[in-house]
C-alpha cells in the first residue's frame, strides 16, 4: 500500500470503519470526547457481520476500507471500531501502513478488571473475536495481574445481525429473544466462586442496545464498554503526534466537526441507525459505496 497522502494535515478527517453500524456507539464517543473533529465513518453492510467470517476475508475487506479512508479521504488517523476485525487485521493493517496513526478497539477487560468487586467479569462477544489470538493475549494478560479474577466469555451469535435488523425496523424482537438466552447462560456461570458483577460488551453493535441489557441484568451489575476509554485513546495519540485539530487550551469551543457516514451496498440501515442510536449529531452527510 502507498503511504496516505493527507496525515500529517491536522484538518483531515479522522478514519472510523466497522462491518455495520456498531461503530456508532465508539462514533458518538469519539464525537464527545472531540468535537471539533471532522470524522469520516465507512459500514461494510454489504458483508456484515464480520463476527463469523475467516479471517483472511476480514483482513481482506479491513485493507480495502482501510485504503478507501486513506486514499480517498486522506484520513490522518484509523480507528478501527470493530472488536472482530481489530483481532484479526490491526496488525496486518499497521505493516500495510507504516507511519500512520491506528487504533484498534479491544474488549473493555481492563477496566472491568479495575472495577469489579466480586473478582468475576462476563464478556460477551462474537465468536471470532473470542477466539483470536489477541482476545487471549488480553485475557491472559489481566488474569495474571489482577490475583484471584475470573472471566466467563460467551458468544452471542446472530446478535450483531439481529441488531442490524432492529436499527431498521425497530423492531427489537429478535435481539430480547437472544438477549435472554445469552445473558441467562452467562449470568449462570457456575464454575466462578463468586457471581458477575461486571459485563464487558465486547462487541460495539451490543452497546446500541445498553438499554435492553441493563434491564435483563440483576442489581449490581454493571455494563463496560469501550467506547469512551478508545475515545481518549484517540485523542491521546492526535495529541502526542501533533494531529489534534484543536488544542485543549482553545479559548473559544471550536465549531462542531462534520460527520460523514458511508455504507458498502444499501445506505438505509446505517442511515436508520444514526437517526435511532446517534444523539445530536454534528453535520452530517451520507452516501452508499460499491460494495
Amino acid at each position: 500500500m502507498r503511504p496516505p497522502r493527507h496525515h500529517s494535515d491536522r484538518a483531515a478527517p479522522i478514519g472510523v470503519f466497522d462491518s455495520g453500524i456498531g461503530g456508532l456507539s465508539v462514533l458518538q464517543a469519539l464525537h464527545t470526547a472531540l468535537p471539533g473533529e471532522d470524522i469520516v465513518y465507512i459500514a461494510d453492510s454489504a458483508h456484515t457481520p464480520y463476527g463469523e467470517r475467516s479471517d483472511a476475508f476480514i483482513i481482506e475487506r479491513s485493507q480495502v476500507i482501510a485504503e478507501q479512508l486513506r486514499d480517498t479521504h486522506g484520513a490522518k488517523l484509523l480507528m478501527i471500531a470493530c472488536n472482530t476485525a481489530s483481532a484479526a487485521a490491526a496488525e496486518r493493517l499497521r505493516q500495510d501502513n507504516p507511519g500512520w496513526p491506528i487504533v484498534a478497539i479491544e474488549p473493555a477487560l481492563k477496566p472491568a478488571a479495575r472495577a469489579t468487586r466480586s473478582g468475576h467479569v462476563g464478556v460477551l462477544a462474537t465468536r471470532s473475536t473470542l477466539g483470536s489470538d489477541k482476545f487471549a493475549a488480553l485475557r491472559h494478560s489481566i488474569v495474571d495481574t489482577h490475583a484471584g479474577l475470573h472471566v466467563s466469555t460467551l458468544a452471542a451469535d446472530g446478535l450483531a445481525a439481529a441488531i442490524e435488523h432492529w436499527a431498521q425496523s425497530g423492531d427489537e424482537r429478535a435481539c430480547g429473544a437472544l438477549l435472554d438466552r445469552y445473558l441467562a447462560q452467562l449470568l449462570a456461570a457456575s464454575d466462578a466462586p463468586a457471581p458477575i458483577d461486571r459485563l464487558v460488551l465486547g462487541c460495539t453493535h451490543y452497546p446500541l442496545l445498553r438499554p435492553q441489557i441493563a434491564r435483563r441484568l440483576p442489581p449490581g451489575v454493571a455494563l463496560v464498554d469501550a467506547g469512551l476509554p478508545v475515545a481518549r485513546q484517540v485523542q491521546r495519540l492526535l495529541h502526542a503526534t501533533g494531529l489534534l485539530r484543536f488544542a485543549a487550551t482553545h479559548a473559544v469551543a471550536p465549531p462542531a466537526g462534520r460527520l460523514e457516514l458511508l455504507a458498502t451496498g444499501s445506505d438505509d440501515i446505517l442511515r436508520a441507525a444514526a437517526e435511532r442510536c446517534l444523539s445530536a449529531p454534528p453535520a452530517l452527510a451520507m452516501r452508499a459505496l460499491a460494495a
